[in-house]
């Protein structure tokens, strides 16, 4: 059964990091095209990370992400309960990753923010449409240029990121699978539950069966979190919330 999940950060950190998975596939979806229009999606999606990117302390966060699950991690290797061939694989991916980001001198990307071609791209990028044939003469000749050649400047440029993308994605894949889902129902379309302040809880997710003519809506604070299911009826109109009783597949992520 085809299904769609909803999900809910509940740190700055795994917002940042799930907005950075999000642009990552974007971008690399973008660039398998062979258009003009694929490259100036990635493009944009390229310049969208690298504005993420400048913030200073988003090294150390991953970083930081990194050596946390690691030493988690560590901890179950005397568990005999768990597969210790995926364990050491998914240390080993850990440690490997840790020596990329530890490799990186300053900043992620510091010499693409010293491209003066990006930096145009960069400086039009906040004005509705001004990335046109006219605002940027030399971005109008680089997408003239043949397919290939576009395709492998952009690679070389999304190469910058190659760790951190790999990094966030790893973080973010175990912090998914650290809580398996249970089934829940939502009365009347609406759920609240507390939340354990002991545990780090870093990410809610809602599953639930595609054809469902909803959507969940989830709002969440130190303490609690809801979800409402929502109703589309007309998009001239703001949605509304069901008010038939909606069984879906909860997790609440940990580690």
């Amino acid at each position: 059964m085809n299904s769609v999940t909803y999900e809910q950060p509940l740190n700055e950190r795994i917002r940042t990091f799930l907005r950075l998975e999000s642009l990552f596939e974007r971008t690399e979806e973008c660039l398998a095209g062979d258009t003009q229009w694929d490259s100036r999606h990635a493009m944009s999606g390229l310049i969208d990370i690298l504005t993420i990117f400048s913030r200073s302390d988003l090294k150390s966060e991953i970083l930081k992400e990194i050596e946390r699950h690691a030493a988690n991690l560590s901890v179950l290797e005397k568990n005999p309960n768990v597969d210790q061939g995926i364990l050491q694989d998914i240390l080993y991916q850990l440690d490997l990753l840790n020596d990329r980001m530890h490799s990186i001198s300053g900043q992620i990307a510091q010499s693409l923010r010293q491209n003066e071609f990006l930096n145009s791209l960069r400086q039009r990028s906040s004005v509705p449409g001004g990335s046109c044939d006219f605002d940027i003469p030399a971005y109008h000749h680089w997408l003239q240029q043949p397919q290939q050649q576009r395709h492998d400047l952009l690679s070389e440029w999304l190469a910058e990121f190659q760790a951190s993308s790999q990094s966030i994605r790893l973080i973010l894949q175990l912090l998914r699978d650290s809580s398996p889902p249970q089934s829940a129902q939502a009365e009347a379309g609406f759920y609240q539950q507390s939340l354990d302040t002991n545990i780090p809880y870093q990410l809610i997710r809602v599953t639930v069966p595609a054809e469902l003519q909803c959507f969940a809506e989830i709002s969440a604070g130190k303490h609690r979190y809801t979800i409402r299911f929502m109703q589309q009826t007309s998009y001239d109109e703001r949605p509304v919330q069901i008010e038939d009783d909606i069984n879906f597949l909860l997790a609440c992520c940990a580690l």
